[in-house]
Order: C-alpha cells, then sequence, then structure tokens
C-alpha cells in the first residue's frame, strides 16, 4: 500500500470521540499484513476519553503486535482491536488501549489508560503519570504489575474502574512493587478489585490517602504496606444502590500518617456493611491514634484474627460498626456517639485492653477478656465464661451495663486506705451466675465498713466470690462477699472473717525460730552414747539431721517444715578433774521448708556455732551436759493470695539458746543400762519488723522458749567378737513448753504464737564402738503434744579420737 491520508472520521470510529476544539494533520502509513492491519505516525492535539492531551510523536496499532526496542523512537501509542504492543527494555510515552495488550519487561513508559477488557503486563517497569488522572487507569481491565515496577503520578498512582452502567470492573494484581501518587495511592471503584502483594501502595501529599475503595476490594499480603498521607485506607460507596467494599489485610500493614489508618464513611448514604478482614499480624497506624474510623451513615464489619492492634476504634455520627475478634488483642478505646451502633465480640483467646464507651452489645467467651482501662458502658453485655477485668492494679473503675447475662467472672480491685473500690453497676436485668474476684491486699478493711462491689436494678443474677475458699485476704484478715435484704446489691462483709493466709505466714516464720533449734538440738542430745566409750581422748565429730513437724495454731490448718542440716565439731578432755571434764566447739547449718497450704510456703535458713562443757563420772555414772549456741536466721515468706497472686517478704535475725542436762548411767549385769536425765532449756529470738510486697505490716517481739524435760534411756552394750561394741537403745521422755506469749502484730492487730504445753517424746538408736579411734550412732524420734507432732527426726553422726 502507498501513504496517503488517513480521515479523522476513520480515527473516531476505532477510538472514540475526539476533542476537535484543534486542528488535527495526520500522515499516514499503511502496511497490510492481514485485514485490519493499520499502522500510522503522525502528530496530533487532541483528547481521548481515558488520556490527557498531549501534544508528542504518536503510533497507532489496530489488530496486530509490535514490539519497541531499545533505540526505537519514543512515542505515544493508540491500540485497538485486539492490538499487542511489546515493550522490551525500550520507552515510551503515553499509551492508550482499547480491547488490546500491552506487555512491558524493564520498561519506562507515561500513563498507562485501558479500557474494554484490556490486558496490561508490567514487569520491572516505571510509569510516570505526571499530571493525568492516574499513572495506569483502567476501565473493564485486567493488569499485573511485578519485578519491582514502580506506578507514580502527580495525581492517584493507579485507578481500577468500569464503563457507566456495567456491572463489572477491572482488576489489579500487584507484587513486590510500588505504586505512588500525590493525591492517593491506589482506587477501585464498583465491582473493581485490587491485589497487592509484598509491595508499597502510598499517597504522598499531606491530604492523601493509601487506597480509596468505592464499592470495590482490595487484598494486601504478604507483608505490603499501604500508607497515606492523611488516610490509610477509605472505604465509601460509588453511588447508591451499589454494595460496600471489602478491605482484607494478612500480614501487611496500615497507616494514615495524620489520620486514621482506616476511614468507612458512606457520606449520608444507607447501604450494605463493608467487610474489613485484618488477619495474621497485620498491623493499623493511625497518627491521631485511631485506627479505624467509621462515619457519614458508615457501616463496617470488622473482623480481627491472629493480629495484636494498637489504637483507638471510633463509631461517629450514626454510623454501625461490629468488631469480631479471634486470636487477637486490641489495646486501645472503642467509642460510639451517642445514635451510632457499635458491637464487640471477643472470641477464641482474644483480649481488649481499653475503654468500652456507649458500646451496644458485648460479647466474650470463656478463652477471652476485656481489661477496662477506664469508666465504661455497655448495653449489653453477654458472658459465655469470659473475664472483665474493671480496674487495674492503681485505679478504680465503674462499669454500667444495662443488661447483664450469661456467666462470667469480674476481677476487681479495693483499696481499702482509701474506701475506693471498682464497682459494677447493672441498670437494666442481670441474670446468671457470675463470679467476682477481688484483688487481696496487705491493707485493713476500715473497722465495720462494707464494701459495695455490685448494685442491680433487677433480675435473679447470683454473684459469688472467685477467690480460694470464697474469701478475699484484706491485710490481716479475710472477708467474704455477703448479699444485702433487698438482694440488689453485693459486698464485702467485715463482720465475718478470718485470719488471712499472709498472717498465717509471718506468724508461722516467728514460730518456727524453736522448732529449728529442736531439730538441731535434737543430734547433740543422741551423741551422749558415743561421747561414754572413750571420752578420754580428743578428735573432731560430724553430724546429719532431718526432721519433720506439723503445727497447728488457732488460726487454721497450721504448717508443715521439713528440716535438713548438718553439725561439725571437735572435743577435747580438760586437764582438770582427772579427765572427766570434756570441752567442744561445733558450727554448723539447717534448712528448714514450710508448707502453710494454698501455695503459701516460707525456707528458714539456719547458721550457728555453739560449744558445749561434758562432765562425766564414770565410777558412779553421773553427767552433766551444757550446751550454749548462738543463731543467724534468714527468713523468706512466700504467701499465696486468695485472687490467685503471690507477695514475699523476707528479713534476717539472730538467736541465743542454752541448755543444761543432768542425768546418771546405771550399769547391770550383761550389759544392760538404765540412764534417767532431766534437762532444762531456754531460746531467745530476735525480734524484727518488716513489710511484706502488698503492704502488709508486720512487728514481731522476742520469741521465747522455756522448757523442761525428763525422760529415760534403757539400753545394752554389746561387744562382738572382732571388739566392736553396739549400744541399742531406746528413749521415752515428757517435755513441757512453758513460754506462751509470743506475740506478733499485724497491721496493729495482736496475734500471740502460743506452743505451750506437754510433749511426749519416744526414740530409738544404735551407737557403735567400731575401733579405739572410730564411733558412730545413728537414731530416729517421734513426739507429739499440744498443737505440734514431729512424725519423724532422724541423726547420723561419726566420730574420730586420736
Amino acid at each position: 500500500m502507498g501513504e496517503g491520508s488517513y480521515s479523522i472520521y476513520h480515527h473516531r470510529r476505532i477510538f472514540g470521540e475526539l476533542d476537535l476544539s484543534t486542528s488535527s494533520r495526520w500522515t499516514t502509513t499503511y502496511f497490510r499484513t492481514r485485514a485490519k492491519t493499520v499502522i500510522w505516525r503522525g502528530t496530533s492535539s487532541f483528547c481521548f476519553s481515558l488520556l490527557a492531551c498531549e501534544s508528542a510523536f504518536a503510533a497507532g496499532l489496530v489488530g496486530t503486535a509490535h514490539t519497541v526496542d531499545r533505540g526505537d523512537n519514543v512515542e505515544s501509542w493508540q491500540l485497538s482491536q485486539q492490538a499487542t504492543l511489546n515493550i522490551d527494555q525500550a520507552e515510551t510515552l503515553g499509551i492508550v488501549a482499547r480491547q488490546s495488550q500491552v506487555n512491558a519487561v524493564g520498561a519506562t513508559t507515561q500513563q498507562i489508560s485501558t479500557s474494554d477488557g484490556s490486558v496490561v503486563n508490567l514487569a520491572g517497569t516505571t510509569v510516570t503519570g505526571g499530571n493525568a488522572r492516574a499513572g495506569v487507569e483502567l476501565a473493564n481491565s485486567t493488569v499485573t504489575i511485578s519485578g519491582n515496577s514502580t506506578i507514580s503520578s502527580d495525581r492517584l498512582g493507579l485507578q481500577a474502574g468500569r464503563n457507566i452502567n456495567v456491572n463489572s470492573g477491572s482488576k489489579v494484581t500487584v507484587s513486590d512493587s510500588t505504586i505512588r501518587g500525590v493525591t492517593g495511592g491506589a482506587r477501585a471503584t464498583a465491582f473493581s478489585t485490587l491485589e497487592f502483594s509484598g509491595s508499597t501502595i502510598e499517597g504522598t501529599g499531606a491530604g492523601s490517602f493509601g487506597v480509596t475503595l468505592l464499592s470495590g476490594s482490595a487484598s494486601a499480603t504478604a507483608g505490603s504496606q499501604i500508607l497515606g498521607g492523611q488516610n490509610g485506607v477509605r472505604l465509601g460507596l460509588e453511588g447508591a444502590g451499589l454494595p460496600g467494599s471489602h478491605l482484607l489485610l494478612r500480614g501487611s500493614s496500615v497507616e494514615g500518617k495524620s489520620g486514621s489508618a482506616i476511614v468507612v464513611d458512606y457520606e449520608g448514604t444507607s447501604a450494605a456493611a463493608s467487610r474489613i478482614d485484618v488477619l495474621d499480624g497485620s498491623t493499623l497506624t493511625g497518627g491521631t491514634g485511631t485506627i479505624i474510623e467509621v462515619k457519614g451513615l458508615g457501616n463496617a464489619d470488622v473482623n480481627l484474627e491472629r493480629s495484636d492492634l494498637k489504637g483507638n476504634v471510633q463509631i461517629a455520627d450514626t454510623s454501625t460498626a461490629a468488631l469480631g475478634f479471634k486470636q487477637a488483642s486490641l489495646t486501645g478505646d472503642v467509642t460510639a456517639d451517642t445514635g451510632a451502633t457499635a458491637a464487640v465480640a471477643l472470641q477464641q483467646n482474644s483480649q481488649l485492653t481499653g475503654v468500652m464507651t456507649n458500646v451496644s452489645s458485648a460479647t466474650i467467651d470463656s478463652t477471652s477478656r476485656w481489661n477496662m482501662t477506664g469508666n465504661s458502658q455497655v448495653g449489653d453485655l453477654v458472658l459465655d465464661g469470659g473475664t472483665v477485668r474493671i480496674g487495674a492494679d492503681t485505679a478504680f473503675n465503674q462499669l454500667a451495663v444495662h443488661n447483664l447475662s450469661g456467666s462470667g467472672l469480674f476481677e476487681m480491685n479495693v483499696n481499702f486506705a482509701t474506701n475506693q473500690s471498682d464497682v459494677l453497676n447493672i441498670t437494666g436485668t442481670a441474670t446468671g451466675d457470675h463470679r467476682l474476684l477481688v484483688a487481696s491486699t496487705g491493707t485493713e478493711l476500715a473497722s465495720g465498713q462494707p464494701v459495695d462491689l455490685v448494685h442491680v436494678a433487677g433480675g435473679d443474677a447470683k454473684f459469688s466470690l472467685a477467690n480460694v475458699n470464697g474469701e478475699v485476704d484484706l491485710g490481716a484478715f479475710s472477708y467474704g462477699l455477703k448479699q444485702s435484704e433487698s438482694g440488689n446489691d453485693w459486698f464485702l462483709d467485715p463482720t465475718a472473717r478470718t485470719v488471712s493466709p499472709s498472717t498465717r505466714a509471718v506468724t508461722a516464720l516467728f514460730n518456727t525460730a524453736i522448732t529449728v533449734l529442736d531439730g538441731e538440738a535434737m543430734s547433740l542430745r543422741s551423741r551422749m552414747g558415743e561421747v561414754r566409750f572413750n571420752h578420754f581422748k580428743s578428735g573432731p565429730w560430724g553430724r546429719a539431721y532431718g526432721s519433720k513437724y506439723n503445727v497447728s495454731d488457732a488460726f487454721g490448718d497450721g504448717y508443715r517444715q521439713d528440716q535438713q542440716g548438718f553439725t561439725l565439731g571437735a572435743d577435747a578432755p580438760l586437764p582438770i578433774g582427772g579427765g572427766q571434764w570434756l570441752l567442744g566447739v561445733m558450727a554448723g547449718q539447717s534448712h528448714s521448708d514450710l508448707n502453710l497450704h494454698r501455695g503459701t510456703s516460707g525456707t528458714i535458713k539456719s547458721y550457728y556455732v555453739g560449744s558445749y562443757l561434758t562432765w562425766i563420772d564414770n565410777a558412779k555414772g553421773y553427767y552433766l551436759d551444757n550446751v550454749v549456741k548462738f543463731n543467724h536466721f534468714q527468713n523468706e515468706a512466700k504467701v499465696g493470695l486468695s485472687d490467685g497472686n503471690r507477695t514475699k517478704g523476707d528479713y534476717d535475725n539472730t538467736g541465743v539458746s542454752g541448755s543444761i542436762e543432768f542425768g546418771r548411767h546405771f550399769a547391770f549385769d550383761q550389759g544392760y543400762f538404765i540412764e534417767p536425765y532431766i534437762q532444762g532449756s531456754a531460746a531467745i529470738i530476735q525480734g524484727k519488723d518488716y513489710e511484706l510486697a502488698n503492704g502488709l505490716s508486720v512487728e514481731g517481739d522476742r520469741t521465747r522458749s522455756m522448757r523442761a524435760e525428763g525422760g529415760m534411756t534403757l539400753g545394752r552394750n554389746l561387744k562382738l567378737r572382732n571388739g566392736v561394741v553396739w549400744q541399742p537403745y531406746a528413749r521415752v521422755a515428757l517435755a513441757h513448753e512453758f513460754s506462751k506469749n509470743n506475740e506478733v502484730q499485724v497491721n496493729n492487730n495482736v496475734f500471740n504464737n502460743d506452743l505451750s504445753g506437754s510433749r511426749v517424746k519416744v526414740g530409738g538408736g544404735v551407737a557403735l564402738n567400731m575401733s579405739e579411734r572410730w564411733q558412730a550412732h545413728a537414731e530416729l524420734e517421734y513426739m507429739r503434744g499440744n498443737n505440734i507432732e514431729m512424725p519423724i527426726g532422724a541423726t547420723l553422726g561419726l566420730q574420730l579420737k586420736w
């Protein structure tokens, strides 16, 4: 074909109406390869419906394929009738495609505008839209952008739309690429879809958005970022009668730098809800602190799954929002204006930490919880085993509920020093069985003053304490919950109280020093058998011992003490009295564990040094044994409180103890012997003032012990053929503790550690003289008396003489 003129009317038939306000002149070259094949070049000044006006070199492609290579002329392109334009590492100006395809690899172009089923594939390509309406603009078309492509514009980065009155839109798939626009990153209108994977979509202007959906849909996955100078994502309507929008985030983020992360605004038009899915670690960030804002009669269903969000949710005007949490959390407030409707559902280990204001309904399942950070108001609160923490550790809040139903747990705080407490106020109807877990504290309940916790206007709801044993630990005492005679109020009853676990723990610690000394002294008393074998020689010795004590008190269950320890010593005869006097020194350590039930425990570490002086008259069998010992105690209490928490405290103190024992050894035929004795002992333990971590104040007076004991040992010395002598024996004794007034003040309440009374001891063992140098012994003992029992005490000893 030759060259000739190509009429403007033929151009209008192919590409649509032209702007004829300026003249157009075309010079066209025809290449006939098949029917309908037309390629032309020329200059023009005109406007297409999808392309801004420009004057440049232009090329048209109708129904055929063409490839632009590196080095080719930089031209604009108009495609129609199934044409295909390939751009390979080359540069073009603007591209307009109708019912055609554009494939660009490593290319650079100006604005791309498509319509009527066109397909665009961009890989590693840069599109600069300039002042065009959008860098890439689609009408009922499909675009795939990948390979670190970049789309930018002085206005909108990308727009996916439709032809008017067509109920189908465009589809955009973007991976590993960037889309930016000054007024906004991307926009999708009705029936259009945006899919982002590992990409950044950003509005760079001060009042810009990242993505706008007008009855459209968008998804962002694989670490995609949506950012806007003002808002991250806007969801609205393209027009009346059209559906809401849908935003899906999966492992991606949305940020509104000076506004809200997500805004749903129907601009006064009523329509179905827009859906927002925030999944799999996605994040929302709002410059104003608001992450989701619903206004202008907006309607939003928000589904949060496996994501932890920080920020506020605001439902304004007469808008509607429903927030559903599944394995998700929100740290922020949910606030609804008067006339707005807000619903919150916490499911599958979800958590909300913040205030709910004018929320119409809230549902919390058995795995989820709401931590209030301020006064809140909820219309209908439905607890399916869920938990509501009303106050914080140092703040006290009120929860106003119109209707309460189901069964759940309310965690509450009380400060009895200031008479402040959390309050649950049901203004309508309350039904179901609910529990109150009131935080324990070391401060005291004001004398005679009940503490109101729950008020109901009507209904048959039941409330009980979830604390251990149905009691709240408040300072020195524990209190129960009582319902008022009117049935509308539940309060802590000051008239019925028991001694708190904290008090039991601190009084037990002061008591335990005496039983610690008993266990240590037992190992010294049992050594007399081996001393008598050969007391004319010097030598070192060692003892290992252990014991268990069960101690009851006037306060409840008492406690159990397990003790283990050892003593090392050495003695030598004095050069006076014909060798009848033996002087020794010793040092040792013991460790005692206390178990006071309900998770309360204590430890006492005892370190001691001492001396003893023993007189033995072999001729007549008399003996006198004197012991003095100094102890340093390290005491620690760990208290299990009724609310499930723990507190602790520790202190050090010292003690001194001594004993004197007199007895006589009667020997009989065949090695039998009997040895009656009497003993007096005394101890005094330093008092101490300290506090537990929960504020409980303890003032311990000196602990004293004064005891008398009398008993008898029966045994036999048996000589074996190899010269070894072993001495089995049994002992029975009666002891009496005289000390009664060992007072402990807990928050200025006086408690008396009284372990006075009589006790019976029985025991048995064996002393072994293996040679002139080596002696050993072992003993077991049992003791029972008023308020105290030692189920078992055991000692193993070894002595070397030289």
